[in-house]
Parts: C-alpha cells; sequence; structure tokens
C-alpha cells in the first residue's frame, strides 16, 4: 500500500532531522502535531541537498547534485520518488502548493556552493541568501499559515529576514570549517584570513537587525508554529550573543556552539513566556 511506503519515507525525513541537527529536532517538537512532519519532510530535503555540496568530497559532487535534481524534478511531477526524502518532500510540496520558485531558488544557490568560493559583492551574497535560507523560511510558512494566502503575504518579509539571520549565525560560527575546509567566503569585502573585531560587529549588526524583523513576525503567527519558531528563535538568540562575546581571531579557529545544559534551560524560558503569553 502506498500509504506504508509514504509512512516509510516521513520516518526518514524525521530521523534526518534528528540525526543532523538536534536543536532544529528540539524546535520542531514545539510545533503542533499537525505541522510537525511537513517541516520534518522541508529539513530533510534541504539537508540531503547541502550534503552533496559541502560533504561528499570523495564522489563526483556535481554528478551527485545532477541527479538529486532531476530526482526532485520527477518526484514533483509524479507525486511519487523511490527516494523517501523526496517523496517525503513532494507530498508537502503539494500539500500547501509550495511555489516552484522557491524551490529553483533553494536549488541554485545550492549549485552555486559547486564551485563559487567567493562573494564579493553584495547583490551575489544577498542572492546567495535568499536561495539558500529566506525561501526555506517561506517553505515553511507556506505550512504554518495552512494556505492562507492573506496571512502568509503579510509575514513574508519577517520569515526571509528571519531566516537570514539563521543562515548569517551559521556562517559566523561555521567561518572555520567553510573558510579553512571548503575555501569559501560568504561575507562580501571582508578579511576572514584577519577578521577583526570591527568586521565581526558590523556582521552582527546586520544580523541582530535581521533578528528584530522577524521576531514581529514571529508574534503574529498562528499558534500551532509560533512556540516552535520561538524556540530556534532564541536558540539562535543565544548563539549570536557567544558569538559577539568571543574574540574575532578565536571564531576563526573554533566553533562555537550553545551547550547541551544551556538548551535545556531556554528551552524551559520559552515555554514560561510562551504559557504567560509574553509572545
Amino acid at each position: 500500500m502506498k500509504s506504508i511506503f509514504d509512512t516509510v519515507s516521513f520516518d526518514c525525513s524525521k530521523n534526518v532531522t534528528k540525526s543532523y541537527s538536534t536543536s532544529f529536532s528540539a524546535a520542531v517538537k514545539m510545533l503542533a502535531p499537525s505541522i510537525r512532519q511537513d517541516i520534518y519532510n522541508i529539513y530533510g530535503f534541504v539537508r540531503f541537498a547541502d550534503e552533496i555540496v559541502d560533504t561528499f568530497h570523495d564522489y563526483n559532487k556535481e554528478h551527485l547534485f545532477e541527479r538529486f535534481e532531476k530526482d526532485l524534478a520527477d518526484a514533483l511531477e509524479n507525486k511519487i520518488s523511490l527516494n523517501p526524502i523526496l517523496n517525503s518532500f513532494q507530498h508537502t510540496v503539494h500539500k500547501y502548493q509550495i511555489p516552484n520558485t522557491l524551490i529553483a531558488a533553494f536549488m541554485k544557490s545550492m549549485k552555486m556552493d559547486l564551485h563559487k568560493k567567493e562573494y564579493q559583492t553584495y547583490d551575489e551574497y544577498h542572492e546567495y541568501i535568499y536561495g539558500s535560507a529566506d525561501v526555506v523560511g517561506l517553505m515553511c510558512l507556506k505550512v504554518f499559515v495552512n494556505g492562507d494566502d492573506k496571512k502568509f503575504a503579510e509575514l513574508e518579509h519577517s520569515a526571509m529576514r528571519l531566516g537570514s539571520a539563521f543562515q548569517k549565525v551559521n556562517f559566523l560560527r561555521d567561518l572555520k570549517a567553510d573558510f579553512e575546509d571548503l575555501s569559501r567566503t560568504y561575507f562580501p569585502n571582508t578579511d576572514l584570513s584577519r577578521l577583526d573585531e570591527q568586521s565581526k560587529n558590523e556582521i552582527i549588526k546586520e544580523i541582530e537587525t535581521d533578528f528584530q524583523v522577524g521576531f514581529e513576525g514571529i508574534l503574529k503567527l498562528p499558534l500551532e508554529a509560533k512556540f516552535g519558531v520561538y524556540t530556534a528563535f532564541v536558540y539562535y538568540k543565544k548563539l549570536l550573543s557567544k558569538l559577539k562575546k568571543t574574540p574575532s581571531m578565536e571564531i576563526k579557529n573554533t566553533r562555537i556552539r550553545v551547550p547541551d545544559y544551556e538548551k535545556i534551560g531556554l528551552l524551559a524560558k520559552c515555554y514560561v513566556n510562551y504559557r504567560l503569553n509574553l509572545i
């Protein structure tokens, strides 16, 4: 029965989320049960595409990506795929009528990572972030508003800015791996080999502005989504705070993280704020 295959596919997407990101997985658990699986399905898809370009160094990444791209097109057209991650994703795409323009923009940014090593202009930088992060936020927003086009339009800008903030925090956190292991430089006009406090603080100021706009949207989210998105927001804000306090040269030489005991404390704080209607 097709329903059994779909269940297996959904379980795969959920396991991918849990295996690759304990923090995001914890945030998804704070969403209403009615929308959790669809967010797992979106995450599984974007994670697999990202893994191809970021980690499969001993294989022909371009060939793998082209194969993944073709399988994606087939899945979207035929509404089924023997790749369980793509089968899950196409289910969510059709259920919430996620526009192909968002998916295409995401794949374009992922394809950039196959060859592009440096983003020298802000136009290039913003184009990459739009495709790699903003559109993912918009895919999730499609799920959160459950077909309410008016609500989607109202929250579209803030969802994009929140996606940008999350991605830029990831860039700063993963500076060492991106620069040394992948030879990538995302921040334009910034010499990462000699990252100084002024450059770091300019990047952080930009991220803080994105967070401010993103938070305004969180306040207007449907109840099914608000607590989970707020939990992710608080986690990333904490991570940014740690990066802000870390000397610039140390950021370049190590990966800053939020310890598990702090994550538990943040989750408890989020729950209290949510129950007291402070968000």
